[in-house]
């Protein structure tokens, strides 16, 4: 038969509420620590069990100095953006051809991302190779800084 009232409320008149000599659970030194304290003598059971790789080095992380963080655009961004970038005067107009600086607008690379149905000549640093495909497919020109 299952056990319908809970065993505490069985205990509550009890000293030691069913943990033996009341000395035994008197205080933190019977705990053995918190947290992961005492990881490799008392609690070596759950750090083996739960947590196995807790000691050595894991990985590896790169010096910040090596990776090159650059700010990119999407073509889909700038085609969307053009009528605001022309007013501002941040892009110019001559004929068909729409020019653009994107180091102006605070970008370092243009990416493919999205449709363009205007014909652009981009001057950026870097380029995706889609972007250059893209832009030139129109009749563009994509300007490596």
């Amino acid at each position: 038969m299952i056990r319908s009232k809970r065993k505490i409320n069985k205990q509550r008149g009890s000293r030691s509420v069913g943990g033996g000599c009341t000395k035994k659970r008197r205080g933190a030194g019977n705990k053995g620590g918190k947290g992961k304290a005492g990881a490799d003598k008392q609690h070596w059971t759950w750090t083996a069990k739960f947590d196995p790789n807790h000691y050595g080095k894991h990985g590896f992380k790169r010096p910040q100095k090596m990776i090159n963080k650059s700010n990119p655009v999407n073509l889909e961004y700038i085609e969307d953006h053009v009528d605001v970038l022309l007013d501002k005067g941040i892009a110019s107009k001559d004929g068909d051809v729409i020019s653009i600086d994107v180091t102006e607008l605070g970008y370092d690379k243009v990416l493919g991302k999205g449709f363009i149905t205007k014909t652009y000549k981009i001057s950026s640093p870097k380029f995706s190779v889609s972007a250059v495909e893209k832009i030139e497919k129109l009749g563009g020109e994509a300007i490596e800084l």
